[in-house]
């Protein structure tokens, strides 16, 4: 079944927007409608609907959201909007010599939305940019298995 997922970006040099590109191509040729959105392009109403959404955030310093969504999120935080109808995952980028900040920005963003009532499926991706591992090729396979286990035949539906 073919689902519509909105990937809610937040970068500071580039990588996590490129990820969210290649996890959008590959949704898209596995049928789905992706669309990738810049956070500091839309405002806490992209949730108004309801729906499927991956936030795919990178870590800025030591654990801070980057620039780009820093307002986005702390809207998220002020107006608190009630977000039982959305579904959601997290791809978070960050650097493990940063021990317990690593991957702290995709971390915030899961523990906001999940006390705004969205709901998680899966496991979050945490990648190391000192792993060794492709970024894009891991949430490649990431967001293949996300969909198939984790949301399943009800598009992540409760």
């Amino acid at each position: 079944m073919a689902m519509r997922i909105k990937l809610l970006v937040g970068t500071m040099t580039g990588t996590a927007e490129l990820v969210a590109q290649e996890v959008q191509q590959t949704l898209q040729n596995d049928g789905h409608d992706a669309e990738v959105l810049m956070m500091d392009a839309v405002g806490v109403d992209v949730f108004a609907r309801g729906g499927v959404f991956i936030v795919c955030t990178s870590t800025h310093g030591y654990g801070d959201i980057p620039d780009n969504a820093v307002e986005f999120f702390e809207n998220l935080e002020r107006r608190r909007p009630r977000l039982d109808s959305v579904t959601y995952g997290v791809i978070a980028l960050g650097d493990g010599t940063y021990g317990e900040n690593f991957c702290k920005a995709g971390d915030r963003f899961d523990e906001l939305l999940s006390k705004l009532g969205a709901r998680r499926a899966g496991k979050p991706l945490r990648h190391d940019a000192n792993s060794g591992d492709v970024p894009e090729e891991v949430a490649t396979q990431w967001v293949t298995q996300w969909v198939k286990d984790d949301l399943g035949p009800a598009g992540g539906a409760a």
